[in-house]
């Protein structure tokens, strides 16, 4: 069942905290890339954080320190913990994922390119931050 759900999503004001989740039980813990990725209305999809198998992450600069990504392995979830969120941060937030793909940490930019580092998506949820 290869099935990613995204949920935690809502509307916060700028300062708040938001903890995404995404249920991925198809997918064996170590034997995929996943990663979120966000897209505003009228905009290109971009990456915000990886996970590789062996557990390295890699963050696009205009996220890091203020989001981490995890999985939480028992529950068979990925996770996206967002802190000090700014109304930049408004978009709908994806999960990805693939198996085998190279240059995991690569931090995806633009439609062509995010859609060809994952083969799996959910369906999104959304995070709206109020200024």
């Amino acid at each position: 069942q290869t099935q990613l759900t995204e949920s935690g999503g809502g509307e916060v004001q700028a300062g708040g905290s938001l903890r995404l989740t995404c249920l991925a039980p198809g997918f064996t813990p170590g034997g995929y890339c996943m990663g979120w990725v966000r897209q505003e209305p009228g905009k290109e999809p971009e990456g915000v954080a990886i996970l590789d198998k062996d557990g390295s992450t890699a963050y696009a600069w205009s996220v890091k320190g203020r989001l981490t990504i995890s999985k939480d392995r028992a529950k068979k979830m990925l996770v996206l913990q967002m802190s000090s969120l700014k109304p930049d941060d408004t978009a709908m937030y994806y999960c990805a994922a693939r198996s085998n793909r190279p240059y995991c940490l690569n931090i995806c930019s633009g439609a062509a390119d995010c859609f060809s580092a994952f083969g799996y998506w959910g369906q999104g949820t959304q995070v709206t931050v109020s200024s």
